[in-house]
């Protein structure tokens, strides 16, 4: 049996750095750093999954030719240009 490499699943470091615009490279491998020098503590591990997870998620948006945009618009509440959480994601208000 050979070994197969291993392929860069979404939330592979490495993959998230290329999504993930230059500017915001230093953020997260400062967020990164903290997280794997946590998980050296088996019950903090799931600090590790969470951080790559969230950063995923931001490399995604972030990349977005549109974020910026969307961003202004529901940083000024200009409700036409984006659906407010509380509409699509259940529970939402209750957050709070």
């Amino acid at each position: 049996m050979t070994a197969e490499p291993l392929s860069a699943g979404p939330e592979d470091p490495s993959e998230i750095l290329r999504v993930l615009p230059a500017e915001w490279h230093e953020q997260f491998l400062a967020e990164y750093h903290g997280a794997l020098d946590a998980a050296h503590e088996v019950w903090r591990f799931q600090q590790l999954r969470d951080v790559l997870h969230l950063w995923r998620l931001r490399a995604v948006a972030y990349a977005n030719p549109e974020y910026e945009r969307a961003r202004e618009a529901a940083r000024e509440g200009r409700s036409e240009e984006f659906v407010p959480a509380e509409q699509v994601i259940p529970g939402w208000s209750d957050r709070q």
